[in-house]
């Protein structure tokens, strides 16, 4: 009798493990020769001739920009007599003088017309961009009263307006003819920078400001805490964008402003140099029977209304990627 747990002599049909040079392994396919990734154009590494075409076109438009910046500084530098020998505009530096400046930085009009202006801007600067702050918050909350009622109105203010007539008519109701605030309260908020001020904050991560009220924070203390402190590139824009309007801005002042001596930089800019009325206290030329301001005292007033944008562009510069594109896409 056969013990069954007994080993087994392999036959011929039995399965062995197969070592010889017979045994050689899978084949393997050669690789394809992989093709080569076609990158967009702008992302290449330029050409010479590609570079060198940049550096031309790049060159070109810095000339073109700073060509009638570098004119209208030397010409207010510049005698008269050195204007009148040029013809016009000074190309040549010669005959440098700073009587100009002299003659309307020491009092009278355009100084007191700077104050004026510095006034304008800050006030309505600070103003505009806290009234934005706190109404952008307002309506990037979900659940505030009159969501949106509140932000169908503002957007419907982007496409739609009183018009001058009767928004002189609530001025005057108001009594604010002839005064300042006349060049700041209409301009308070505006809908555009309100709501990209909105879109920002609706980008900051909830669980932050539920995690401080949970914590019994108020909203008072989250806006100034949390919201704030996050978004201070947006903010810096959209006071940049608030502070340029205040500077530049004229139409309202010979809308509301009858006072002469409460005229803004701008005002006096557009007075005394587009149309070319003598500046009191300030050198005249005298063109056959008409005194008008010499061209150094007109050059002398656009820098002086130009340079304080020229300063501040440079500073939140850098805050505009990440401010104002960020802004407006987000939420």
């Amino acid at each position: 009798m056969t013990d069954i747990g007994s080993s087994r002599a392999p036959g011929p049909t039995s399965t062995a493990t197969i070592t010889g040079p017979s045994a050689t392994a899978p084949e393997r396919r050669p690789k394809r020769p992989s093709r080569p990734q076609h990158r967009p154009a702008w992302q290449e590494k330029p050409s010479l001739p590609g570079r060198i075409g940049k550096i031309a076109a790049l060159t070109a438009i810095t000339l073109v920009v700073l060509y009638p910046m570098y004119t209208v500084m030397l010409t207010s530098i510049s005698t008269q007599g050195s204007v009148n020998e040029s013809g016009g505009m000074v190309t040549v530096p010669r005959g440098i003088t700073f009587g100009a400046y002299e003659q309307i930085l020491t009092g009278g009009v355009v100084t007191q017309s700077i104050l004026v202006s510095v006034f304008i801007t800050g006030v309505g600067t600070l103003l505009a961009t806290g009234v934005s702050i706190m109404a952008a918050y307002g309506l990037s909350r979900p659940g505030s009263l009159f969501h949106r009622g509140l932000l169908l109105f503002f957007v419907i203010t982007m496409f739609f307006g009183a018009g001058m007539i009767p928004t002189y008519l609530l001025v005057s109701n108001l009594g604010l003819i002839d005064s300042l605030w006349s060049l700041i309260l209409p301009s308070a908020v505006s809908a555009f920078n309100l709501l990209i001020l909105r879109n920002f904050f609706m980008g900051i991560d909830r669980s932050i400001t539920e995690a401080a009220r949970i914590d019994g924070a108020s909203d008072w203390r989250i806006l100034r805490s949390i919201v704030i402190p996050m978004s201070k590139a947006v903010i810096a824009v959209i006071a940049l964008f608030y502070g340029v309007m205040y500077w530049n801005s004229f139409f309202n002042a010979m809308l509301y402003l009858n006072d002469s001596s409460k005229w803004p930089l701008q005002l006096v800019l557009r007075s005394y140099v587009l149309q070319g009325q003598p500046v009191p206290g300030a050198d005249v030329v005298d063109t056959g029977g008409a005194e008008v301001a010499g061209l150094p005292i007109k050059m002398a007033i656009t820098v002086v209304a130009v340079i304080p944008i020229l300063l501040v562009y440079p500073l939140i510069q850098r805050h505009f990627t990440k401010g104002v594109i960020f802004g407006a896409i987000k939420g």
